[in-house]
C-alpha cells in the first residue's frame, strides 16, 4: 500500500522558520501531483500548495510569498519551507499524493497521518 510519512513539525515563535517534508513509500513517485493541506481545531481542511508532474506550483493566498513548495522525486519526497510565520498558521499539516496516471491508479488520492506545526511565543 501507498503510505506517506510527514515529519519537521514543532513549536517556533512568530516570524521563525520551519521545514516540513513527506516521504513517500512508491516505486511511481513521479506520476503524482503532491500537495501540503493544513486543518486548524474546528475548521476545514484547506489546501496550502500543490505541485504538479511537471512542476507547476499554487498556494493557497495568505502562504503566497511566505512558504515555498518543492520535489525531490529521486528521494520520493516533497517539502514545505515555511517562512515568516504567524499564529494563524497553526494546524496540522498533511501531505497529499494524487496520482496522475493510470499506472498509479488515476485520480487515487493518498493522505499521510499529519504533522503539527505551533506559532507561539
Amino acid at each position: 500500500q501507498v503510505r506517506l510519512v510527514e515529519s519537521g513539525g514543532g513549536l517556533v515563535p512568530p516570524g521563525g522558520s520551519l521545514r516540513l517534508s513527506c516521504v513517500v513509500s512508491v516505486i511511481d513517485f513521479s506520476l503524482h501531483r503532491m500537495g501540503w493541506y493544513r486543518q486548524a481545531p474546528g475548521q476545514q481542511r484547506d489546501l496550502v500548495g500543490t505541485i504538479s508532474r511537471s512542476g507547476t506550483i499554487r498556494y493557497n493566498d495568505s502562504v503566497k510569498g511566505r512558504f515555498t513548495i518543492s520535489r525531490d522525486n529521486a528521494k520520493s519526497s516533497v517539502y514545505l519551507q515555511m517562512n515568516s510565520l504567524t499564529p494563524e498558521d497553526t494546524a496540522v499539516y498533511y501531505c497529499q499524493a494524487l496520482c496522475q496516471n493510470y499506472l498509479c491508479r488515476l485520480g487515487h488520492e493518498y493522505w499521510g497521518q499529519g504533522t503539527q506545526v505551533n506559532v507561539s511565543a
